[in-house]
């Protein structure tokens, strides 16, 4: 006998109140502090704008420069934030989750270890704006106010228990993102990556929207645990509506996390974005990305796994061989570093791919991992860009020798990068481990295979820039750019660019150019303007902070991991599931 079902709505009367509904200040106190922030510096450099530098920003001194206002006001705020997040940790571990907003949005253990991540990033960002402000000529006040508009987006992502509030938290994120990456307006390159980004999201973000539609038609409703509850209750016979929802979900969730074959904005992206821009993207994007997919399909649509689970298991598997093979073939360290991200997708995908609380965990635990990781190889590379900020210039070419000028440095770049490789005793070989063991209990046999293949051809890639950097000369007998290997020939060619700043001892023109002038020519950063790589100006102290912090922290879960991975494992046992 065929059961029907139909769905009612009570018949109001005049005798019914309107509920408004319960608030929990403290767990929306992060999305408070983001969006709270970023209008009020906008309305203060707009009544009061800061004052002009008389003198000349190289002449600056470097503590003034980090801890300017803008700085300092958003590097409070994402300490705050944090801090709310902790005590909410501490709330939920006690009490379960908890209901934010009503029932649209939530504390539970997944969206507070990802918010916690999303803030750090905040701060460690704000940490590396100052010198590209400075070099771009951009107001600071407008990049902060993107950046933190775009991290409160992806807070809400991270704990929305509704479809309609998670689009809401997608495009808020995104649509400040697509200006962060074009308000280079001195480089075209940025310009272009700009516009490239928001045609393909606009087509991503339409697909999510259908997406809620077909699955709102099937189910009667938007929010995440009444989804969860309908498919415990009932078996969906006729399920072409909810299958087709459940695709255009996923195109529009795996685009932002750059899942082949919705990855080909991240390569364009990443590399003509402003560096400190594209490192908010490898860490924080990254991380409300797929705490909203794993929110979306593990937790809402956990009963139908079934249904998602070999498409996810294509997409893991396309997604780590791509990322690794190209990432070998790549000439610019930000390129290669993109479809190195491409392939970190894809492993993270593995443990999306378990739909377990091992699974849930091991990706909590590499999200958290890569997103350290990433702020200090993007910190690095953003020392080897020009002075507009793009990465034409940070190849592997140009970091030939690198190890002979700036060691420490160096040493920092070598440890990130053996990291994203998997070597032992560094936090990566431990998240690859973690979500390579949700995938074998699983009994995703063959997806850990790829998964183990995919790290030994990424390894290749890597390896490349760290020859480049100890083994390699850096000043090449032959290029291919076209510059000639003779030094006069070069000054001949390049006469009319002062090769060092006027010491007051003579004609700078006449003094022969030496190795490092020749470096500074062929990255394209006129002499005598603080070329990091030669050691004409100092390292920016924001940008040692962040790189000091990332090896640590790497080199630290590497060897103990087991704190973070006590926090991965709580979160994904404290999942949203008595919300109605």
């Amino acid at each position: 006998m065929t059961r029907f079902l139909a769905q009612t709505s009570p018949v109001a009367d005049s005798t019914t109140s309107v509920v408004t509904p319960s608030i929990d200040f403290l767990g929306l106190l992060p999305v408070l502090l983001l969006t709270a922030g970023a209008v009020l510096l906008l309305m203060f450099r707009s009544l009061i704008p800061p004052p002009m530098n008389l003198s000349s920003p190289m002449k600056t001194s470097s503590v003034k420069r980090l801890f300017s206002f803008e700085t300092a006001w958003m590097f409070v705020l994402a300490v705050g934030g944090l801090v709310t997040v902790v005590v909410q940790w501490f709330r939920v571990q006690d009490e379960g989750p908890i209901a934010v907003f009503g029932s649209e949005f939530a504390s539970d253990g997944l969206a507070l270890f990802a918010a916690a991540v999303i803030l750090i990033s905040v701060a460690a960002v704000a940490l590396l704006l100052p010198r590209f402000c400075e070099q771009a000529q951009i107001k600071k006040a407008e990049l902060y106010v993107l950046l933190m508009l775009s991290a409160a987006g992806g807070v809400v992502m991270t704990g929305a228990n509704d479809l309609i509030v998670m689009f809401l938290g997608l495009e808020t994120l995104s649509i400040a993102l697509y200006v962060m990456v074009a308000l280079n307006r001195h480089g075209l390159m940025s310009i272009e990556a700009g516009i490239k980004y928001f045609v393909l999201g606009s087509f991503s973000s339409a697909f999510f929207l259908y997406g809620i539609a077909m699955i709102y038609s099937t189910t009667g409703t938007t929010r995440i645990s009444g989804i969860n509850a309908f498919f415990a209750d009932y078996i969906v016979l006729r399920d072409g509506v909810l299958l087709t929802g459940l695709a255009l979900l996923l195109v529009g969730l795996c685009f932002k996390v750059a899942s082949v074959p919705f990855h080909a904005w991240l390569p364009d992206v990443y590399q003509m974005a402003p560096t400190p821009i594209t490192a908010f993207m490898a860490s924080a994007v990254k991380v409300a990305g797929f705490a909203a997919l794993m929110r979306v399909i593990v937790l809402a649509l956990g009963e139908r796994a079934h249904n998602w689970q070999p498409a996810v298991f294509v997409l893991a598997s396309a997604t780590l061989l791509l990322g690794a093979i190209l990432a070998t073939v790549q000439n610019n360290i930000k390129r290669l570093l993109a479809y190195s991200s491409i392939s970190h997708a894809g492993f993270m995908l593995v443990g999306v791919q378990a739909a377990s609380h091992e699974g849930v965990a091991a990706v909590l635990f590499y999200l958290a991992v890569y997103a350290v990781i990433s702020l200090g190889s993007f910190t690095i590379v953003s020392l080897l860009t020009g002075p507009d900020g793009d990465g034409d210039s940070a190849t592997v070419a140009s970091a030939a020798g690198l190890a002979s000028r700036k060691p420490l440095l160096t040493a920092a770049f070598v440890v990130l990068l053996l990291a994203q490789a998997g070597i032992p005793l560094t936090s990566g070989f431990m998240s690859k481990f973690y979500v390579i063991s949700a995938a074998v209990e699983a009994r995703s046999f063959w997806l850990a295979v790829v998964a183990i293949v995919s790290a030994v051809i990424t390894a290749f890639a890597y390896l490349r820039i760290v020859v480049s950097m100890y083994f390699t000369s850096d000043i090449p007998a032959t290029a291919d750019d076209g510059i000639p290997s003779d030094v006069d020939t070069v000054k001949d060619c390049h006469s009319d660019i002062p090769v060092a700043a006027d010491t007051g001892k003579g004609d700078n023109l006449e003094r022969p150019l030496t190795a490092a002038h020749l470096t500074t020519l062929k990255l394209g950063i006129p002499a005598g303007k603080g070329d990091p790589l030669t050691g004409a100006e100092r390292l920016p102290i924001g940008a040692v902070v962040v790189v000091s912090v990332a090896v640590v922290v790497t080199l630290l879960v590497g060897v103990l991991p087991s704190p973070l991975v006590s926090l991965a494992l709580d979160a994904s046992a404290n999942l949203l599931g008595s919300i109605p």
